[in-house]
């Protein structure tokens, strides 16, 4: 799956040689983070449209992705979804170029996507617990994430 996300986001968020926009070029490291993602949305084996829009809106605020951009991302991640793809790779990187704060953030948002439906399914709950030890963040703050946006969707 990291491939094809990869692929994706090489061919629409690269800078062009010689480009003065504000636009970056999506590091290895968001781009880890967006399959994150997508492996919370897909957890629960029910791609529900309110984690999609949860979904896009994280990539808004995150790449600042243009919106025919997203529809595009979002397609790939349902046709993604039946695929295996080994944590190990993705908390590896996130490990190498993350700081606390950064996987603080990657948590929320996980726990954004995950809420967004209204329901915690528990394969998601498990997920984001598996990933939140991978990348050492503490049981303690994988709790207050989890507490704040729940308060924040009132679940």
């Amino acid at each position: 799956m990291i491939e094809s996300i990869k692929s994706f986001f090489e061919k629409k968020l690269a800078k062009p040689a010689g480009e003065e926009s504000q636009a970056s070029i999506v590091s290895k490291t968001d781009l880890t983070c967006a399959a994150l993602l997508i492996e919370v949305m897909n957890s629960d084996h029910d791609l529900d449209e309110r984690e999609t829009e949860e979904f896009i809106r994280v990539l808004q605020q995150s790449f600042k992705v243009k919106q025919e951009d997203l529809n595009e991302l979002v397609e790939l991640a349902k046709a993604e979804a039946n695929q295996a793809t080994s944590l190990y790779e993705f908390t590896r990187l996130i490990n190498d170029d993350c700081d606390y704060a950064q996987k603080l953030r990657l948590i929320e948002n996980m726990w954004r996507v995950a809420f967004s439906d209204e329901k915690l399914d528990k394969y998601e709950d498990h997920l984001i617990r598996k990933i939140t030890e991978l990348i050492y963040v503490s049981h303690s703050d994988f709790i207050k994430t989890k507490l704040k946006i729940k308060n924040m969707t009132s679940l």
